[in-house]
């Protein structure tokens, strides 16, 4: 009897014990989150490796893991709960375009990227699909320059983009003979010159290798150059604001006192002076109530704080904030249009008190007919170069 009492007292002292180690191995919500931030964070970087793809894998599988509340908790040194459960459109309405059996003529369009899946679909793919049009003999393929967005993409959504360096080794293993690149780039700056670095480092694994215009064309050497590519931008653009924010011509939307802002990112490249160059083209326009922006701040001019103040004195009361940006992707929906952020452009132009309306108008250049006219004739003049 008393054997059997010890025997029990054994067994119950030993399943508390191991109650009591269930209890404090289990996670917290807070540690859940904090592991799933920390995989978050590893794919947040620039640099592709090896361990990508699993890394990608693994910080997916770790938020499908978690329940909504621990989400909620999820906060790194750049992880936070958007990273995968903001909702930016249908991924499925894109083309990664990174396929073989290339041929022997390729279009690689390089463009920095945008993990917003609407904005990536009408912006880039618009681009890519408006080109594969207009050479419907050549090979269209995609490459983003920004790691961190095809990680995001991957890990969030499934879908593989190559970098340059990756699109670049395609091309050579599947035999292509005339590499034709096509940036989406606005200009001249820090992307372009990577950019090229990454080809020249390619060049002799091809017959023929060219890189064409950005979209704005030549720098030039001070804020009074401007050109035929700038021109047909401001154009299209200030045509395009117009139309969506209800007016006839942008004079009638002068006289009822609204003035458009275009927000770019900015850039301290010597390349600043094209956002310079953009407001000398609006002016010579005459487009009175169109200013050049940008998020960086760089030229100075172009900073929030200048433009509202420029706004101001112009006499508006009525501003229409749109991104002069490919695509309409981070820095237009946070940058521009958070109204929960007062570091926003929405928010620090409503915050002067100086204009009766502030409206945003989240749409990148990209979708638009006339600008994807003006890439395919930069990637013509490019492809006429090598025949």
């Amino acid at each position: 009897m008393k054997k059997t009492i010890t025997i029990l007292l054994c067994a119950a002292i030993l399943l508390a014990l191991a109650a009591a180690c269930g209890k404090a191995a289990q996670k917290t919500d807070q540690e859940l989150a904090d592991e799933a931030a920390a995989l978050i964070d590893a794919i947040y970087v620039q640099e592709r490796t090896d361990k990508t793809d699993e890394q990608c894998a693994a910080a997916k599988a770790a938020w499908d893991k978690l329940t909504d509340a621990q989400k909620a908790l999820v906060s790194g040194e750049e992880a936070d709960p958007d990273y995968f459960g903001r909702d930016t459109g249908d991924a499925g309405l894109d083309d990664s375009r990174n396929g073989d059996e290339i041929g022997e003529k390729e279009l690689l369009v390089v463009s920095f990227g945008t993990s917003f899946n609407d904005s990536r679909a009408k912006d880039i793919k618009g681009i890519e699909d408006a080109l594969q049009a207009a050479f419907s003999d050549w090979s269209v393929r995609r490459a983003f320059t920004a790691q961190i967005i095809i990680n995001h993409v991957q890990a969030r959504d499934g879908e593989k983009i190559d970098n340059v360096e990756q699109a670049l080794e395609r091309a050579a293993q599947n035999g292509v003979k005339i590499l034709v690149i096509q940036p989406t780039h606005l200009m001249h700056g820090a992307e372009y010159d990577e950019l090229k670095e990454a080809v020249d480092r390619y060049a002799d694994r091809f017959e023929k290798v060219v890189i064409a215009e950005p979209l704005l064309g030549e720098v030039g050497a001070d804020a009074s150059i401007i050109n035929a590519d700038k021109q047909a931008v401001a154009v299209a653009l200030t045509a395009a604001a117009v139309k969506d924010a209800g007016f006839q011509t942008l004079d009638a939307a002068a006289d009822a006192g609204t003035a458009f802002v275009f927000m770019g990112h900015g850039t301290a490249h010597t390349a600043k002076v094209t956002y310079s160059q953009m407001q000398s083209q609006m002016e010579a326009l005459g487009y009175k109530n169109v200013f050049i922006g940008t998020v960086e701040g760089e030229p100075e001019e172009t900073a929030c704080e200048a433009v509202i103040e420029a706004v101001a004195a112009a006499g508006y009361k009525n501003v229409v904030l749109r991104p002069l940006m490919v695509v309409a992707g981070d820095h237009a929906n946070n940058d521009m249009a958070d109204s929960e952020d007062p570091e926003s452009w929405f928010s620090m132009f409503t915050a002067s008190g100086k204009f009766e309306k502030v409206d945003c108008q989240i749409a990148g250049l990209g979708r638009l007919t006339d600008i994807q006219t003006i890439y395919a004739a930069h990637a013509r003049a490019a492809i006429d170069s090598v025949r």
